[in-house]
C-alpha cells in the first residue's frame, strides 16, 4: 500500500498526542515541493520514499523533530535545498539532524572486510552526536531495502552487503530488534539469492505444519498460565529467515534438520511474572540442558533483557520460548527509541551503576527530566571519543586514537610513505602536517623520495606506531653520523703519533681489552661514545700506542670541538662520578642552582644542562641512552648568577615599576634587562631578567612580586 501522509499523523499522534501537527504538514508539503518532478527507479514519485522513511520513524515513536527530519532527510542531497534554508524554515534541531543524515549518505564503502566494516560501524556512530541522525538513516536504509528489486543486479549485491555488515549491527548495537531482523532478512535476499530462495522454499513446504505446530502449542500455554494466575500475551512464529540460515551455516546442517525454528513469546506484566512463566513451561515440556539464558538477571550490552529456554516435545519436536514484561518487549523492538516514554526507577545504587551498558548509562543522564518526550531531543551519543576513523582516497578505513595527525595517517599506510611524506590533502585541501584528523575525513599523503623525518615530527606524530618509527629512524640516523664522527676524531688523535687508527680491528686484544674496561661491544659503540664525548678519543690511543711515545699527551681532539662550539665548559654543574666533561647549560630554560636539572648528550658538543621542568625535555630524551644524569657542584664564594627571565602580567598603574625594582633589590638580586609594555585595556605586561644565586632566591624574588598589588601573575619563562 501506498502511505498517505494522514496515516503518519495519525500514528504519530497515537503515541504523542501534543505533536506539532502544523510543523509537521509544512514539512510534507516542503518536501513534496521540492521532490516534485523526481521519480525513483520503480517509477513511483520520489515522495513515497520520504513519506515511507516518516511512518517508520512513527512505527519506533520519535520525537515530532525526527519525523519532521524523515520527512526532509533528502532534499539537502538530492535537490537544490540548502542546509541553510532547512534551518531557517524548520529551526536548528531539524537542520542538525538532515545534515547528519546527509554526511553518513555521502559515505563510500569500499571495503567488505570483517575488520573494515567494525571500523565503518564506529566511525558512522562516531561520526554524530546525535541518535536521532542514526535512527533516521536506519530508516532510510530499511525502506531502500524493501525495494531494492528495482536496482540492477550489482548494487542490489553490494547495498545488501553493506546492509549487511553496516547497517544491521547498528541497529542490533542501538537494540532496535524490528529494524536488524528485517535488514537482516532483506540483506540476505539480495546478497544470497540462490541460498536464501532454498532456504525460504525449505520453509513453505513446512508452512501447514507449522500454523498447526503453532496454534497447538500456544493454546497450550494460554491454558497453563491462565490456570496459574498468569496474565500473558503469547505469540508464535517461525523464526526470521537469516536467523534460521545462520543456524545452518553454524551447525552445517541442511534445512531439513532444522527443527528448532519456531519461537514463541510470552509477555507479562511483571518480572516476577516472567520467572513463574518460565517454571511452567518446564513443568509440561522437557528443557534443553544447557540452552536456557537469564537475561533478565545480566542484560545484554545494548539493553535487551527477556528469559531464553528451549524444550522439547513429547513427540522431539523443540521450539524456543522467550519470557519478558511489556516493557522489556518495547526495549527488544524499538531499543533506545523504547525510551520515548519509558521513566527509570528512583535510585540506582553504585554497584548497579558500575554494571550498567553505554545505553542504559544514557538513559539515566536523562533521568531528571519532566517530560519523557523530552528525552530523545535532548540524548546525545560519543560511543568512541578516543578514536578517529579516516578513508584513504580509496576508501579504505583507517582508526586512530584522537588526535592523530596526517603523519600518523602516513605511517598507518607505510612505513616508507611516513618516512617520505611532505604534505598531505585533507578532503581535496592542503593541510600542514599537524592538522587535527575528523571522523570522515579523506586523507591523500604527499611523498618525495629522499625526504627525511626530523625530530620535530615527534611533536606532531600522536599514535605510538609513528613515533616508533620516527625514534628508529632517527637512532639510526643518529647512531651513523656518531660512528662518523667518532671515527674522524680517533683518526685525527692517531695522527699526532704518524699512526692510522684503521690498522686496528676489533679483534686486536688491545682493542678488545679496551672495549671491555669501558663496557662496550664493538668499535662502533667506542665511536659513538667518542662522538657524544663519553670517552676520549685518546682512550683508543692510550690502549695501542707504545708509552714511550705518549710523554706528551695533546689535548682532546673533542674537547676542542666542544670548545669551539660552547666555550669553556660551565662552572657549578658536573656530571656525576666524573670531571673532565664538558657541559653548557642550556638557553632554551637557563636553570638554575638547586632546581633539579638532566643532561644531554650532543654528538660533538659534550653535555648541555636542562631544568626538569623545561619543556623541551621530553623531546630531547627520547633516545634514552642519551641522558645523563648531573649534579650542582659546592659554590664556596657564591660567586655563580644564574639569569632568570620573567613574566608579570600587571595592571597599568603609576609607581608600580618602580616599586618592583625596589622589591627585587630588597631581595638582593639584580635586574640585568627589563621591558615594559601597555595596552589600551589598563593592563600591562613587563618582561624582565633577573640574576640569582640559587632556585630559592628566584623564588623568593617571584613571591616577593607577587605580593604588590595591582600585579595579577608572575610566571618564569622558558626561551
Amino acid at each position: 500500500m501506498v502511505r498517505r501522509f494522514e496515516d503518519i499523523l495519525e500514528r504519530v499522534q497515537e503515541y504523542n498526542p501534543n505533536a506539532d501537527v502544523d510543523l509537521l504538514r509544512k514539512a510534507y508539503v516542503f518536501s513534496a515541493r521540492e521532490h516534485r518532478d523526481q521519480k525513483r527507479r520503480s517509477g513511483e514519485p520520489y515522495l513515497v520514499h520520504p513519506l515511507e522513511v516518516s511512518y517508520i520513524l512513527a512505527e519506533i515513536k520519535l520525537d515530532t523533530a525526527s519525523i519532521v527530519a524523515g520527512l526532509l532527510h533528502d532534499v539537502v542531497e538530492d535537490t537544490l535545498t540548502t542546509i541553510e534554508t532547512v534551518r531557517e524554515t524548520f529551526g536548528d534541531d531539524v537542520a542538525h539532524i538532515v545534515a547528519g543524515v546527509t554526511k553518513i549518505s555521502k559515505l563510500k564503502f569500499a571495503s567488505s572486510e570483517q575488520a573494515e566494516a567494525e571500523n565503518l560501524r564506529k566511525m558512522i556512530l562516531a561520526m554524530v552526536d546525535d541518535i536521532r541522525v542514526i535512527l533516521v538513516k536506519l530508516a532510510d536504509r530499511l525502506h531502500n531495502m524493501r525495494t531494492l528489486e528495482h536496482m540492477p543486479a550489482d548494487k542490489q549485491n553490494r547495498i545488501a552487503i553493506e546492509t549487511k555488515e553496516i547497517y544491521a549491527p547498528i541497529a542490533h548495537r542501538l537494540g532496535i530488534g524490528r529494524l536488524k531482523s528485517e535488514l537482516d532478512d532483506l540483506a540476505f535476499r539480495y546478497g544470497e539469492p540462490e541460498i536464501f530462495e532454498q532456504v525460504t522454499h525449505g520453509l513453505s513446504a513446512r508452512r501447514k505444519i507449522n500454523d498447526q505446530f503453532i496454534h497447538d502449542i500456544r493454546g497450550r500455554l494460554e491454558d497453563e498460565l491462565a490456570g496459574s494466575g498468569i496474565e500473558a500475551e503469547i505469540t508464535g512464529r517461525v523464526k526470521a529467515i537469516h536467523s534460521i540460515y545462520r543456524k545452518m551455516k553454524e551447525q552445517k546442517i541442511p534445512i531439513d534438520e532444522v527443527y528448532d525454528y519456531v519461537a514463541f513469546r510470552i509477555q507479562t506484566r511483571t518480572v516476577k511474572d516472567c520467572y513463574g512463566a518460565l517454571g511452567i513451561v518446564h513443568s509440561v515440556w522437557r528443557p534443553v540442558p544447557g540452552r536456557i539464558k537469564d537475561y533478565i538477571a545480566m542484560p545484554k550490552p545494548n539493553m535487551y533483557q527477556s528469559l531464553h529456554t528451549s524444550v522439547m516435545t513429547d513427540k522431539g519436536h523443540p521450539f524456543e520460548v522467550q519470557i519478558r514484561t511489556h516493557d522489556m518487549h518495547r526495549v527488544a523492538e524499538e531499543g533506545i527509541a523504547a525510551h520515548w516514554q519509558y521513566k527509570e526507577r528512583d535510585g540506582v545504587s553504585s554497584d548497579e551503576a558500575d554494571k550498567m551498558t553505554w545505553l542504559r548509562q544514557i538513559l539515566e543522564w536523562q533521568q531528571d527530566l519532566k517530560d519523557p518526550r523530552d528525552f530523545l531531543e535532548l540524548v546525545k551519543i560519543d560511543l568512541f571519543p578516543e578514536e578517529v576513523y579516516c578513508f584513504t582516497p580509496k576508501g579504505k578505513v583507517l582508526s586512530f586514537r584522537a588526535g592523530a595527525t596526517p603523519l600518523d595517517f602516513a605511517y598507518a599506510i607505510h612505513t616508507e610513505v611516513g618516512q617520505q611524506c611532505v604534505g598531505a590533502k585533507v578532503n581535496g585541501k592542503i593541510v600542514p602536517l599537524k592538522y587535527t584528523l575528523a571522523n570522515g575525513d579523506i586523507v591523500e599523503i604527499m611523498t618525495q623520495t629522499g625526504r627525511q623525518p626530523s625530530r620535530d615530527w615527534l611533536n606532531i606524530a600522536q599514535t605510538g606506531r609513528a613515533r616508533s618509527k620516527i625514534r628508529a629512524w632517527l637512532n639510526a640516523n643518529e647512531r651513523a653520523g656518531s660512528i662518523s664522527l667518532g671515527r674522524e676524531l680517533t683518526e685525527k688523535a692517531f695522527r699526532k703519533y704518524k699512526v692510522s687508527s684503521r690498522q686496528f680491528t676489533q679483534d686486536d686484544p688491545p682493542i678488545q681489552e679496551m672495549l671491555r674496561k669501558l663496557g662496550l661491544n664493538s668499535l662502533d659503540d667506542y665511536y659513538a661514545a667518542v662522538a657524544y664525548g663519553k670517552v676520549s678519543p685518546e682512550t683508543m690511543v692510550t690502549a695501542v700506542v707504545p708509552d714511550d711515545s705518549l710523554e706528551v699527551k695533546p689535548e682532546s681532539v673533542v674537547g676542542r670541538v666542544v670548545r669551539k662550539a660552547l666555550g669553556r665548559a660551565e662552572r657549578g654543574v658536573k656530571v656525576s662520578g666524573m670531571d673532565d666533561m664538558l657541559i653548557a647549560l642550556s638557553k632554551c630554560c637557563n636553570p638554575v642552582r638547586g632546581e633539579n636539572i638532566i643532561g644531554y648528550i650532543s654528538r660533538g658538543k659534550g653535555v648541555a644542562v636542562h631544568s626538569v621542568q623545561c619543556p623541551n625535555v621530553k623531546q630531547l630524551l627520547y633516545e634514552a641512552e642519551r641522558r645523563i644524569d648531573v649534579e650542582w657542584t659546592v659554590d664556596k664564594d657564591g660567586s655563580t648568577l644564574f639569569d632568570v627571565k620573567l613574566i608579570l602580567d600587571v595592571e597599568d598603574r603609576q609607581g608600580l615599576l618602580a616599586k618592583i625594582v625596589s622589591v627585587v633589590s630588597l631581595e638582593k638580586a639584580n635586574i640585568r634587562n627589563i621591558e615594559a609594555n601597555t595596552y589600551e585595556t589598563a593592563d600591562a605586561k613587563i618582561v624582565m631578567v633577573v640574576s640569582v644565586a640559587d632556585r630559592k632566591q628566584m623564588e623568593r624574588v617571584i613571591k616577593s612580586i607577587r605580593r604588590i598589588k595591582g600585579v595579577r601573575e608572575v610566571e618564569r619563562a622558558w626561551r
